[in-house]
């Protein structure tokens, strides 16, 4: 056989392989994955079994891991930011109303206790234990009836009664199986030794409802709120997903409590990751042009010790930093009282703890723009310096016509992923300040540290109820932001090449 028709051959078995998984996850009530899944698996059997084209089956990966891994979670993440998604509000309809109907009070002082018997042909039975010491039987066990078995006297010994891991092995026939004691009574399956009357909390009712048989009371879908609920405003739990169109983005803009610091957040996010790569840059860049003066003794000693906050891990910076900035008892403080009579609140007082965060994440990325800085000055030709010294010029003169100029492009775009890299700086918030102090009088948490990362994370995770969808509808709005600066970031720096 040709080496072509081998090929062909292992494409049809791909195929083949590939439509029964699709049939599968198609039974499965799965069909936006099997659209995906036929999809994504054709377009590799049409590349690899059956292309020509040998570019296409190097761009294939890169062109999928993009799909999968950037264009659709970002697709998804704006889809749940038009619905109600969240904790309360996590199944769909038909879901939510099976859970509910499923749900039932079980009578177990009304219980009656059951062995299983296995007959000489292999079939298997089960022997209640009446109240009254009478034994009761059901027909022999098969498929799941559809009906309650109906419990008889029983007539003559019924074999050999089953240990506890045979009814173990036995426990997915037993679970879905009801049986009808004399007084008409339905018990079912309450565990590895007995049956018991269920009494179900929710009966079904027309349009999709659900009425509570106690008290009669009907809770109909809110298919705008997502909730089972009554005339009188009360809900059941679990809700339901439902779409909400544009109420998360109108709620984010449209309430003023949650307009209010939405934009402190971020303009402080801004703030934060603009002033880090100002400082750390300057920083970074100044002590690169220190140590390399020739005439300074110990250079490498000094640019390895000053190279040491960027080999520590940064989470473990970040800790010590927490402690060192405690009021009572760190390091900072103590020398702060000891010569000036000072303790300030670095944690309580919203302008010191963003304070504390501008230190606390310069002295992490200082050491970056140093190793840089220091490479791009290592590139600069010694010509231009000596004739600069043969002109007189100063080092600030020499700093501001030949290492500044030369070195600010090639640093351009690493300023601006340094700056889109503070600016989801979520560990250092998280591990720092939490986000806090907080914002008074706020519907949802919001911290006056926190950034828009971790203000959503707090909205997502933790302190609000898990509301998915507005977390997802604010991810949306930060990531049209940082698409919208990283675009003028990058129209700005093709303005000054082109002036260059």
């Amino acid at each position: 056989m040709t080496p072509r028709r081998w090929t062909l051959a292992a494409s049809l078995l791909a195929e083949m392989a590939l439509l029964w998984l699709v049939t599968g996850m198609m039974r499965a009530d799965n069909p936006v994955w099997a659209v995906a899944v036929l999809v994504l698996g054709s377009s590799a059997i049409a590349t690899y079994g059956l292309g020509r084209s040998l570019a296409w089956r190097y761009l294939y990966p890169g062109v999928v891991a993009m799909i999968v891994f950037i264009a659709f979670p970002l697709l998804y993440t704006v889809q749940i930011g038009f619905t109600n998604y969240s904790a309360n509000n996590l199944l769909t309809e038909e879901r939510a109303r099976a859970y509910l109907l499923e749900q039932a009070e079980v009578a177990m002082e009304r219980a009656l206790p059951y062995t299983a018997h296995r007959d000489a042909g292999g079939q298997v039975r089960l022997v209640f234990s009446a109240t009254d010491g009478s034994r009761l039987a059901t027909p022999v066990l098969g498929e799941a009836p559809s009906t309650p078995l109906p419990l008889q006297a029983l007539a003559g010994e019924p074999g050999e009664a089953l240990d506890l891991r045979a009814l173990i092995a036995l426990r997915e026939t037993l679970r879905p199986l009801k049986v009808t004691g004399p007084d008409g009574t339905v018990l079912a399956y309450a565990g590895l030794r007995e049956f018991a009357p269920f009494t179900p909390l929710w009966t079904a009712a027309d349009g999709g409802a659900l009425r509570q048989p106690v008290t009669g009371t009907l809770y109909a879908p809110d298919r705008d709120s997502g909730f089972f609920t009554a005339p009188d405003g009360t809900r059941l739990q679990p809700g339901f997903q439902v779409n909400v169109g544009w109420g998360n983005y109108q709620r984010l803009f449209g309430d003023p409590d949650m307009r209010g610091p939405f934009g402190s957040i971020f303009i402080w996010t801004v703030a934060f990751a603009g002033l880090t790569v100002l400082f750390s840059a300057a920083i970074g860049g100044t002590l690169a042009v220190v140590l390399n003066w020739e005439a300074l003794k110990y250079r490498t000693l000094y640019r390895t010790l000053l190279f040491l906050p960027y080999a520590v891990p940064g989470f473990i910076s970040i800790l010590v930093f927490k402690g060192l900035f405690n009021q009572n008892f760190g390091e900072i403080n103590a020398i702060l009282d000891h010569l000036f009579g000072i303790k300030p609140a670095w944690f309580a007082d919203p302008a010191l703890a963003r304070t504390m965060i501008l230190i606390v994440n310069t002295w992490l990325g200082y050491p970056y723009f140093l190793v840089l800085c220091t490479g791009l000055i290592k590139a600069i030709p010694s010509d231009l310096y000596e004739a600069s010294a043969i002109a007189g010029a100063s080092p600030w003169v020499n700093f501001r016509r030949i290492t500044l100029p030369l070195i600010i492009r090639p640093l351009t775009p690493l300023l601006i992923s340094a700056f889109a890299f503070n600016f989801n700086n979520f560990v250092l918030i998280s591990l720092l300040t939490d986000g806090r102090p907080d914002y008074l009088n706020t519907k949802l948490p919001a911290g006056t540290t926190d950034i828009l990362v971790s203000y959503t994370y707090r909205i997502a995770f933790t302190d609000a109820g898990a509301n998915f969808g507005l977390a997802a509808a604010i991810s949306t709005v930060i990531f049209a932001l940082v698409a919208v600066l990283s675009l003028l970031n990058l129209k700005l720096t093709q303005a000054q090449e082109g002036k260059r």
